[in-house]
């Protein structure tokens, strides 16, 4: 039934398309003359003169934005833990897609009402506040445009109109809360009709007011969200105390069921039509009582990251979903708008101070959650942060320990030896912690030694030197592979731990032109520029170097392609493609399902062919290495 329903999802309509979607990202550009005339006059009026309710037009335009992004953060940061979870499946890269564009029913609203303004009598000078115009809001919305939604509702379910229309909206069986505008052109202008009810007959009885019209929206916006968010929130002793508000307030549980039914639960979000005409669906008391009791999920696999730059929480999963799904790049000029943002954002990590959960995902049986510490690069670089930043880290493999975690990841948290002897303190000073700490250094050695092209007979080994680049090293001398040092201290370093196992193939080389260079923090700029053209960078580090040739190729930091089968991927890690993982991220996991026993931090690595071994059996595939230049 599902499916057969899914398919009819194949007959565009007329009018499904927003009129500024070939505009894309500039499509603000239409509100530039709007917002040019609101400024205007503005300043050219005296106070007296001015228009409060036209003052208040695009201010309430952000203030929408903002409200619809607190909730998908909310929503996405309550599913990554568990809690009163509704529908126990994820998302995709695809649905996110689809609704990147939900800011449009914000942009469409804000043009009808500036005209409306400009155009409607009475539609202009209106005052702060009338309670009877909240009243008459209030009867309408319950009769006539409850009614009128719930008969449309269920007409766009009719095969002729689904098809055309309403499919689009129900492509998202697991909905997040900004599922509830994502709905084409035609259908957009049928709801503003709806909703306009109200706000016309205060305007043409003279009682509308500024409050009335911003509450309404609001009203609106909150109830769409919260029905959408897949996590229950409505507490059960709110309809124990008042029975019959289980008729007039609908529940996210009671609409998600619509999403995945298609044929009950119709109302918009007065449930009050269901029970009426007999399309309530009737697991939707249990399902809400078993949403309710759905305790916080326990991760099995622990992976520990921290914020890069200021503006990386905009990147998280909790962050903007469409930037969140796109490898992360520097600033752009957009960014810079949103510093007071961002400001705000630095100013709550520095409060909260406290590691958080960003995303879950789901391998087969094993639940992945990535936690977040609220810090930054510039912070691990700091003497002052060191015991500060420890602390979190202490207090977050606790955290999971307690939580019943098999694994910890370090990821980004094993940034050095100086910080806490790559893991190391945390085995000495809990030396009976049952969660395994793992570092991720010998799949990340075994990832890069994949990387070099077959045949390299000598690679130029540079940048900083942990405990990744010395099993580096060793593992090429091994192999018989001539490892060049282009700095006497790293040389000398190198020498000194490797000793006679370096059989011959370590040397101090003053030559650039080797094609194959495997590359650390501390590349500068001049060795970059110094490279022969064709050469090949391949990090070993967790961060990228900057691209400075266009006659070079780069290949991405230690990463490999994810399964299939995993689940709820839906955003990019940091600058990697997507369903692309770290191998800080992946060790950890594949440590879990191969049910190793011993930690692989300090200064100790694993077998790397057992660990490369275990992850291409566990479905992970390496990336392909560039071999031809972008034109």
């Amino acid at each position: 039934m599902l499916y057969s329903y899914l398919s009819m999802a194949s007959k565009p309509g007329l009018l499904t398309d927003w009129p500024w979607k070939p505009l894309g990202s500039f499509k603000y550009i239409i509100l530039v003359p709007l917002i040019a005339e609101h400024i205007y006059s503005f300043m050219v009026k005296d106070n007296k003169d001015i228009d409060v309710s036209k003052l208040a037009l695009f201010p309430s335009m952000l203030w929408r934005m903002l409200h619809n992004q607190l909730w998908i953060s909310l929503s996405r940061y309550r599913i990554a833990k568990g809690s009163n979870k509704i529908v126990d499946k994820g998302i995709e890269f695809d649905q996110v897609d689809r609704e990147r564009d939900w800011d449009d029913h914000i942009m469409f609203s804000a043009i009808l009402f500036y005209w409306g303004n400009k155009c409607v009598p009475g539609g202009s000078r209106v005052p702060y506040w009338r309670l009877d115009g909240v009243i008459i809001t209030m009867l309408l919305h319950a009769g006539p445009v409850e009614f009128l939604y719930y008969w449309l509702h269920r007409a766009l379910h009719h095969h002729y109109l689904y098809s055309r229309y309403h499919s689009h909206h129900h492509s998202s069986i697991v909905t997040e809360p900004i599922t509830s505008v994502i709905h084409p052109f035609a259908e957009h202008i049928a709801y503003f009709l709806l909703f306009s009810i109200p706000v016309f007959t205060m305007v043409l009885t003279g009682t509308v007011s500024v409050i009335a019209l911003a509450a309404y929206v609001t009203y609106l916006d909150f109830m769409n969200n919260m029905g959408h968010c897949n996590f229950e929130l409505i507490p059960n002793w709110l309809f124990t105390l008042l029975p019959p508000l289980k008729y007039i307030i609908y529940t996210p549980s009671f609409h998600s069921l619509h999403h995945v039914q298609f044929r009950t639960n119709y109302s918009l979000f007065m449930p009050f039509y269901d029970y009426i005409y007999g399309t309530m669906d009737k697991s939707s008391d249990s399902l809400y009582e078993k949403s309710l009791r759905r305790k916080e999920e326990s991760p099995y696999v622990v992976h520990l990251t921290h914020l890069t730059t200021p503006e990386s929480i905009y990147h998280l999963r909790l962050g903007f979903a469409s930037f969140a799904s796109k490898p992360y790049t520097p600033s752009t000029w957009h960014m810079w708008l949103l510093w007071p943002v961002t400001l705000c954002s630095m100013m709550l990590t520095w409060i909260y101070c406290s590691t958080f959960v960003v995303e879950s995902n789901r391998f087969h049986n094993i639940i992945l959650q990535t936690w977040a510490i609220p810090k930054y690069n510039i912070q691990y670089r700091s003497k002052s942060q060191k015991q500060s930043i420890n602390n979190l880290i202490e207090e977050a493999i606790l955290e999971a320990e307690e939580k019943g975690a098999r694994v910890l990841s370090l990821g980004l948290m094993n940034q050095g030896e100086e910080l806490n002897m790559y893991g190391g303190v945390y085995m000495q000073k809990h030396p009976q912690l049952k969660v395994k700490l793992v570092d991720g250094s010998s799949l990340a050695v075994a990832v890069v030694l994949n990387s070099i092209p077959k045949g390299t007979t000598q690679v130029v080994l540079r940048g900083k030197l942990p405990k990744v680049a010395c099993a580096l090293a060793f593992a090429l001398c091994q192999k018989r592979i001539q490892v060049s040092v282009l700095r006497e201290d790293e040389y000398e370093k190198l020498d000194k731990l490797l000793g006679t196992k370096s059989e011959g193939k370590l040397v101090l080389s003053k030559s650039y032109t080797c094609k194959t260079w495997l590359v650390g923090d501390g590349l500068s700029e001049v060795e970059q520029r110094k490279a022969s053209k064709g050469t090949l960078f391949i990090p070993f580090s967790q961060f990228p170097p900057k691209k400075l040739r266009t006659d070079c190729f780069y290949h991405t930091t230690p990463a490999m392609q994810i399964p299939l089968a995993f689940e709820n991927v839906d955003s990019c890690e940091n600058w990697l493609p997507r369903r692309v993982m770290s191998i800080w991220r992946i060790a950890g996991l594949v440590h879990a399902l191969e049910g190793w026993e011993e930690h692989e931090c300090g200064y100790t690595t694993s077998n790397i062919e057992k660990v490369w071994e275990a992850t291409l059996k566990h479905g992970f595939q390496p990336l392909k290495v560039p071999t031809h230049l972008k034109s």
